[in-house]
């Protein structure tokens, strides 16, 4: 687990970001963390990273993480979209595309 202050150093640091929040109780976390898996494997110019939001309220308040699974998508620093909707892996890939 990273800490918060890793995850937004990373955030400030990278041209792109994806951060996967989960819980690590949620059926449909599980589920939609073995897409992120195959998506992460893909060189898409992504630096990924994981956050159980149990760990890191404060992170999921300021960025209004409504719920999980979220995937976080930064770019320069910015947030600009937030995924709840795991429909597919090609569908998250064609999302993270639109930012490469």
């Amino acid at each position: 687990m990273q800490k918060e202050q890793n995850i937004n150093q990373l955030i400030r640091t990278n041209h792109l970001v994806a951060i996967y929040a989960y819980t690590p109780l949620c059926g449909t976390c599980q589920l939609a963390g073995k897409m992120v898996d195959v998506v992460e494997k893909v060189d898409n110019g992504f630096i990924w990273a994981r956050m159980d939001v149990n760990y890191h309220e404060s992170f999921a308040i300021h960025h209004a993480i409504e719920s999980v699974p979220c995937l976080l998508i930064f770019k320069e620093g910015e947030l600009k979209e937030k995924i709840y909707a795991f429909q597919s892996v090609p569908h998250i890939y064609e999302k993270l595309s639109q930012y490469t």
